[in-house]
């Protein structure tokens, strides 16, 4: 965390006093560089430094050095096709001019002065920072900073699309005020746990809510409270609808990242709360988050159906595969726990690769993310549609691929828990949204191709990004036994 903090702030100095043709080669290698330093710090010093430390409020343990890990790796395949450039130098995904009006002089200005905006390789750290923060977090406090810190960034880096900036700006704005009602239910839930246990830390926390009797009146409420500001960050119903906004508005690698690497992030938190802080109310919360799960799948499956955007049906996607992860909260057992780390792997690789694909495919000098401008592509981009199939598939859960594996990893889970009736709607959802991902393999290649949508061509640093997030998706379908056994070893919180 140090180096991935570190290196954000060496960032904000090279953007401050670096010249302007060097700063986007500086950020870029620092970025890369950090995450690199930084995993394998992680994995070098994990089998011997874990614990507590920073006065009890850093949690190192198995289920945080893999999520960390797995943010740190996530992140790196992010980053290269955050830093990909598609119309010449000085031009990307991202606006040159954050902080103006669209279409404005100052602007137009910028355009012509070719600028970049490459202060979203800092952002990007500081929010990297803050999502290993969070899941390592072992109090209430330092989660709410952790969460402020991943937050902040992310708000900013949505409204940075350099095409559709009304669009883009409107996302910020929507994702800033939500979020901000979210921190605040935290906090509030947070204080309230507070009066009734007299700790913010998780281990005495848990051995408080055994002991103490007589405040459920202030300690449910303060759950219930806590969860609403967790639940918000992973985009389970109702607490979703800044999702197919944000995903639609933001910059479509910023997208990805969001998608795969906030989920892993918000559920290594969730994880922490409820397996090891507030596991003594598990009566308590357990059937509002099976009604929550199962409200996630449903909402998130039958709005895909009508969506004619990709990014949107993306984003409803992401809601969906949310209430697939919270089955596995909600079993509270070990085999729940590795199947929600197996999960955020495989679900993260191929999501940030199916974004990388769209950033792809444009019409009239910007992004084709309507349904009908896919039509055709697998006769005039064969490649292309070959991935984007693949990725859908996956989605789908269709045997030979990850999202298979991690399916039946969460629903076996919730077998096991006696909890078989979430398995069943879980298949059925599962069955529903094969739909939406078949629908658009069948306009790829059973429909005309579109005359106005080509398919750029990707420089090194993108097809890189999409060729790991492809590879892992087919080996952890084909051959997931390490990385299952890697998270069973690693389902064990430290109390």
């Amino acid at each position: 965390m140090l180096v991935i903090f570190g290196a954000a702030m060496v960032g904000v100095l090279i953007e401050a006093f670096a010249p302007r043709h060097l700063r986007y080669y500086g950020q870029v290698a620092l970025t890369l560089v950090a995450l690199v330093i930084s995993f394998l710090t992680l994995i070098l010093s994990a089998r011997h430094h874990e614990g507590l430390t920073a006065a009890s409020a850093v949690v190192i343990d198995a289920p945080a050095v893999m999520l960390q890990g797995t943010i740190l790796v996530l992140s790196f395949v992010a980053v290269l096709a955050m830093a990909e450039r598609f119309d010449g130098p000085g031009a990307d995904a991202f606006t040159q001019s954050g902080s103006s009006v669209p279409g404005s002089a100052m602007e137009t200005n910028a355009i012509k002065l070719g600028a970049t905006t490459t202060e979203v390789f800092p952002l990007t750290l500081f929010s990297i920072g803050g999502m290993m923060l969070f899941v390592a977090a072992g109090d209430l406090l330092l989660m709410f900073i952790a969460l402020e810190v991943l937050s902040l960034p992310l708000y900013i880096l949505t409204g940075l699309a350099r095409r559709r900036r009304l669009l883009s700006q409107e996302a910020s704005l929507k994702y800033f005020l939500l979020g901000a009602f979210s921190s605040a239910f935290f906090l509030f839930g947070s204080a309230l746990i507070f009066g009734a246990t007299g700790t913010i830390q998780f281990g005495p926390m848990a051995t408080a809510i055994s002991t103490v009797t007589g405040r459920d009146s202030m300690l449910i409420p303060g759950v219930l409270l806590v969860a609403v500001g967790l639940l918000f960050k992973v985009g389970a119903v109702p607490f979703h609808s800044w999702t197919p906004d944000v995903y639609q508005g933001a910059p479509t690698p910023v997208t990805g990242f969001m998608a795969a690497c906030t989920k892993v992030a918000a559920f290594g938190a969730m994880l922490r709360v409820f397996y090891v802080a507030v596991d003594g109310l598990r009566w308590n919360w357990q059937p509002v988050l099976a009604v929550v799960a199962v409200l996630t799948m449903v909402v998130g499956a039958v709005f895909s159906v009508t969506q004619t955007d990709v990014k949107r049906l993306l984003a409803y996607s992401s809601i969906t595969h949310a209430g697939f992860l919270l089955i596995g909260i909600v079993a509270l057992n070990k085999t729940g726990l590795s199947g929600i780390l197996f999960y955020l792997v495989a679900y993260g690789f191929t999501t940030i690769a199916a974004f990388a694909v769209v950033a792809l495919v444009r019409s009239s000098g910007s992004e084709a993310t309507h349904l009908s401008q896919w039509t055709g592509l697998g006769r005039t981009s064969p490649v292309l549609a070959a991935v984007m199939s693949f990725l859908m598939l996956a989605f789908a859960g269709i045997p030979l691929t990850s999202g298979f594996t991690a399916k039946f990893a969460l629903f076996s889970s919730a077998v096991g828990h006696g909890s078989t009736w979430l398995a069943v709607v879980g298949v059925v959802v599962s069955a529903v949204t094969a739909f939406v991902y078949v629908r658009l393999i069948v306009l790829m290649y059973f429909s005309e191709p579109n005359a106005d949508t080509h398919v750029l061509t990707p420089s090194p640093l993108t097809g890189v990004s999409v060729t790991i997030g492809v590879v892992a998706t087919l080996v952890l379908g084909v051959a997931p036994a390490p990385l299952l056994n890697l998270a069973q070893h690693s389902a064990l919180f430290m109390r």
